[in-house]
């Protein structure tokens, strides 16, 4: 069995300095009650309840920048590295570079947290690198999308969010506001002049009594988006971080506003606080993780106590990645760090990503808010009134005009196909199920519809998304179940004809307060650690907004969720003397698992490894007597039997405690990632029944767990509940995997045979011949020829259906359409590590091969520019599973492309290109050479497949 490895873990101090190890009131392992039925029951897929991700056709994945992190030697400062050995370990990667003939162009470098620097350069200028003796590893810097601007009049009050996390009581009651604590904001800037984050609304100047520190990395028109119209890559720093987006500053608000809401301003979670505004984003559009890691560092230099960073990497699920590995050595420096854990729940699971997935960060999901303020729409001749939310991804709804209502026909109530019969210009009702939302509205749009209504088909209103592409161009609102069987019954009856929108607004509490948002990403990690940590409410937040743009707005997303928890996490850090690791530790404990969301009356709760703990409870953490570490349980694959974790128990109170031990199950989910099945599994557990520990004492205890028996191939989780006999219970939640983690499916072909051959389409920007802006790729039989010309070069399309712990590509000419010769030692022309599954059951990865090689070392010849001769080749792939061992055949997979061709003088390329290319072949490998052209192949170059 693999199992994740443990982090460092802090135990939290005791406020009485006498005590020790006590002896267990009971040492014998029992069987824990927990469910009442020990069978698994099957609760049906994500797109039963209109929840699955989709796609229109294949879609390239669009992570590519042209830029990588360059992983160097030596030590981050924060644990105690030299500057100078951390400088002159990057100057030597780069000298090697140069020596090989690389093109690299460095963008930042890094010495505090993360040692080495970024690059542009192209993919196999980054394998070739990797490979280098001053190399310890290179990642692929990613870009990271704001998501779209959806400030709007739906108007929650922050006072309810305020009080599901109990940061209300911590306030008025404790007296705590977080004076005195510093808190960073890595996002979109701040609008300092915000009289609600100490501005004085006409024109403040940076930097103020609020806002202390900051730095704006790249300036108002970056965009590093390529697909944008407005892409424009070249960061133009300053030291003036205002926020022209808006995203930022509603951060801010939910940390620390100081408005006075019965004045209709904003209080956030911790109004005492002061601000660092570190810009990472332009006007709108995208940022790179790149220059993410150079503001964290900047975080630390300016001795922020708190980061918050409402951003990341969507599937980039592994701890290793460089912005993780930033925020485990931010926090080992004393630093709490708070990250949200990614808006892509409805693409399935596996979703999180960096830096949220961090081993010590506190990653952060979202819940809905319990009460709003939101729009409605009337229908006429009957002037019905109906509140709505505004689709993610859809157009901003109009707040006049309007269009006739229409019903789709029979069978098609859930538009999940084209609709039948003419629907121009009119706004068509449709019902959750089936399908994702966007195919609905997709549907409704090529049939000429003016808008969309979705009406829910459990009861309440829900948050749904519309976003994908081609992009929805009409307004999308969504509706309850009980408004949308009224709607389409007055529809049916004629009394409601038309529909009409206005700007008027209804107080609504909200069906789905209080449980996990739609959109909120699943975990665990790639190497199944338990992620997220915990939630807050990030669906339909009130807050600030640039002065600008109207002073305050609603916007949702785990961006909302994160600053609850930093807010609370300064709140904390003034009430008591507590590290980082104490911080999550105490919110962990004290947390509020919800019922599952998609149907919570079946009265189950929802996945551990999706909501984390739970809902933050800060008031209960801070006056929490008792902790238990580790908070959390990451008990890795069940495939070599149960799992047993050593529970410490810490009373820092002034009374001794005896808990009743239990547990309570989640729901489950496994098969296909992008339409999850979920199975109500119960666990096995075993504990002492009772636990004891005197005042000011320690005691720990052994738990016991295993999956369901006929659970397989899905994460599982729970939590470990010890109830006192007065008082909260401390939870625990734990997460695993049920069965062999090695046999899920890596490589597959997603109906249309990959991994496979494909060519370039069009392309509006390369690097090298890589294509990092609007790419669109065809299909390429066997024996495509490829001339090397204008992007023409071999590429190999790739789908990841779940996380990979490398991959790599490998050159081989081909005898005959069997593998022959690998070229040397060094035919690894790509290769990469620590990969996100590709989301989405049409999406894929291209990389490709611009016919060179590093010729490896013989004679005292190198070069990485050597290209290889015209002929025939084929690629081996091979992806090695996230825990897997690459020498075992059973936890890799590796495949073949059909041959192909390369040939230089195809389209009249000159006869003599090829000649001086053979003579330019290194002497140790004219063997490979020969085979390659001939056919004709030593027994030392392999025989076929």
């Amino acid at each position: 069995m693999r199992r994740p490895p443990s982090p460092d873990r802090v135990r939290p101090r005791r406020a009485v300095a006498c005590g020790g190890i006590a002896a267990l009131a009971l040492s014998t392992l029992v069987p824990l009650s927990g469910a009442s039925a020990d069978e698994v029951s099957d609760l049906g897929t994500a797109s039963d309840y209109g929840a699955s991700s989709s796609a229109t056709g294949l879609q390239a994945e669009s992570s590519a920048t042209g830029a990588w992190f360059v992983q160097t030697g030596g030590t981050p400062t924060v644990q105690g590295g030299s500057p100078s050995v951390n400088t002159r370990s990057a100057d030597a990667a780069v000298d090697e570079a140069e020596d090989l003939g690389l093109d690299v162009e460095v963008r930042e470098t890094y010495s505090q947290l993360w040692t080495g620097f970024s690059a542009e350069m192209s993919d196999h200028d980054a394998a070739v690198l990797a490979e280098a003796d001053s190399v310890q590893a290179v990642f692929p810097v990613m870009t990271v999308a704001l998501p779209p601007d959806t400030a709007s009049a739906e108007t929650p009050e922050m006072v309810s969010a305020l009080a599901m996390t109990g940061a209300d009581i911590v306030q008025s009651e404790l007296g705590f506001t977080g004076e005195g604590i510093r808190v960073g904001i890595l996002d979109t800037g701040v609008d300092y002049d915000h009289p609600d984050l100490g501005g004085a609304g006409d024109g403040t100047s940076f930097p103020t009594e609020r806002v202390t520190h900051g730095h704006d990395f790249v300036g108002d028109d970056y965009n590093a988006d390529s697909s944008s119209p407005d892409y424009q890559p070249v960061p133009h720093p300053d030291d003036d971080p205002d926020d022209c987006y808006g995203h930022g500053t509603h951060v801010a608000g939910i940390v620390g506003a100081s408005g006075d809401p019965a004045q209709d301003e904003v209080r956030g979670v911790a109004p005492g606080v002061t601000f660092g505004a570190y810009r990472v984003f332009g006007c709108g559009g995208s940022t790179d993780t790149d220059i993410m890691l150079a503001a964290m560092e900047m975080s630390l230099a300016d001795g922020m106590d708190v980061l918050n960073m409402s951003v990341g990497a969507g599937f980039a699920s592994w701890p290793q990645y460089p912005t993780a590995v930033a925020s485990d050595n931010l926090t080992a420096a004393g630093m709490v760090v708070v990250a949200s854990i990614g808006n892509d729940g409805e693409l399935g699971t596996w979703s999180a990503g960096a830096p949220g997935v961090s081993n010590s960060a506190i990653g952060v999901a979202s819940f809905d808010n319990t009460a709003f303020t939101t729009n409605v729409f009337a229908t006429s001749p009957d002037g019905a009134t109906y509140p709505y939310t505004t689709a993610s991804g859809s157009p901003v709804i109009p707040t006049s005009g309007g269009a006739p209502l229409a019903v789709p026909a029979a069978g098609e109530e859930e538009a999940c196909a084209p609709l039948t019969g003419d629907f121009t210009d009119q706004i068509v009702v449709a019902f959750r199920g089936t399908c994702p939302f966007y195919d609905k509205a997709f549907n409704a749009q090529e049939a000429g519809a003016a808008g969309v209504v979705l009406a829910n088909n459990v009861p309440g209103l829900i948050n749904p998304t519309v976003e994908g592409e081609p992009a929805i161009t009409i307004p999308v609102a969504s509706v309850s179940l009980e408004s949308g069987t009224a709607l389409v019954a007055a529809i049916e009856a004629g009394e409601a004809t038309d529909l009409e929108w206005t700007d008027e607004l209804s107080s609504e509490p909200s069906p789905t307060g209080g449980l996990i948002s739609s959109f909120s990403s699943y975990g665990m990690t790639a190497d199944l650690q338990l992620k997220p940590d915990l939630g807050a409410p990030g669906g339909q937040i009130w807050s600030t907004i640039p002065l600008e743009n109207g002073g305050y707005g609603s916007m949702s997303g785990t961006s909302m969720s994160s600053p609850h928890v930093a807010g609370a996490a300064a709140l904390m850090l003034e009430a008591r003397d507590v590290t980082p690791a104490q911080v999550k530790d105490l919110m962990r404990n004290t947390a509020d698992p919800a019922l599952w969301a998609l149907s919570p009356d079946l009265g189950l709760l929802g996945p551990a490894f999706r909501q984390g703990a739970g809902l933050l409870d800060i008031d209960d953490a801070i006056l929490a007597a008792t902790s238990v570490t580790p908070s959390g349980l990451s008990l890795g694959e069940s495939e070599a039997g149960p799992v047993t974790e050593t529970l410490t128990v810490d009373n820092a109170g002034d009374q001794p405690v005896t808990y009743a031990v239990s547990y309570e199950d989640a729901v489950a989910t496994g098969g296909d990632p992008d339409n999850p099945s979920f199975f109500s599994a119960p666990s096995t557990v075993e504990a002492p029944e009772t636990v004891s520990v005197g005042a000011g004492e320690s005691t720990s205890f052994d738990v016991t767990i295993s999956p369901n028996a006929d659970l397989e191939l899905s994460q599982y989780g729970g939590y470990v509940v010890l109830t006192p006999e007065e008082g909260e219970p401390v939870r625990i939640p734990y997460a695993g995997f049920a069965g062999d983690y090695q046999s899920l499916p890596l490589m597959t072909d997603i109906g249309a045979g990959l991994p496979t051959l494909g060519s370039l389409a069009e392309c509006e920007r390369f690097i090298g011949v890589d294509c990092v802006m609007g790419g669109s790729y065809n299909l390429e039989p066997e024996g495509t020829t490829y001339t090397m010309k204008d992007g023409d070069v071999p590429t190999m399309l790739v789908h990841l259906e779940h996380p990979a712990q490398s991959l790599e590509l490998t050159v081989y000419a081909s005898n005959g359409g069997e593998r022959g010769a690998q070229f040397g030692p060094t035919a690894t022309f790509l290769a990469e590590d620590y990969l996100g599954r590709h989301p989405g059951d049409q999406s894929f990865q291209p990389y490709t091969w611009d016919g060179r090689l590093d010729s490896g070392s013989a004679h005292g010849q190198r070069s990485s520019d050597w290209r290889v001769p015209d002929g025939d080749y084929i690629v081996e792939i091979t992806a090695v599973s996230a825990l897997g061992d690459a020498a075992n055949a059973d936890e890799s997979q590796t495949v073949y492309t059909s041959e192909f061709t390369i040939d230089r003088n195809d389209n009249g390329n000159p006869w003599w290109e090829t000649a001086i290319q053979m003579l330019a072949v290194p002497f140790h490998l004219w063997d490979d050479v020969f085979c390659a052209i001939t056919g004709v192949c030593g027994p030392g170059h392999g025989g076929g497949r």
